[in-house]
């Protein structure tokens, strides 16, 4: 009788090569995800810094360091805002600037604080912006 099969060996080596493939194909995936991830983050967070500080200081001209968060269209993200006068001293050039102009910091973060995004301005202290 001649019976035509495969034996044990040859299906335990296509078993060991399919699970290598498919713990590639799934290690590349993962990391896709995390790249589409990070990428969805920075177009956000850049986004929302930008339209948050214009909108903090058309509102306000005497700002402080101030947080929050943007609502039910972003339930994930947060922000903060710190204020402080801009530090010159070191230029030569921008000395006579000193108390003139304010420092603007907006950090734009997740709930869980992994990500962050930041945006500075400098502004004239106490003017129009």
């Amino acid at each position: 009788m001649n019976l035509r099969g495969f034996t044990l060996l040859e299906v335990m080596v296509s078993i060991a090569i399919l699970a290598i493939a498919l713990t590639a194909l799934l290690g590349s995936q993962s990391q896709s995800m995390m790249a589409a991830d990070e990428a969805d983050f920075a177009v956000n967070s850049a986004f929302l810094a930008r339209k948050k500080l214009v909108e903090l200081l058309a509102e306000d001209d005497n700002l402080i360091d101030t947080s929050g968060d943007f609502g039910d269209s972003h339930p994930t993200y947060l922000w903060r805002v710190e204020v402080e006068d801009a530090d010159f001293s070191e230029v030569e050039l921008l000395q006579e600037t000193q108390g003139l102009l304010k420092r603007y910091d907006l950090i734009v973060y997740t709930r869980d604080e992994r990500r962050l995004y930041s945006v500075t301005r400098y502004a004239l202290a106490g003017a129009g912006r």
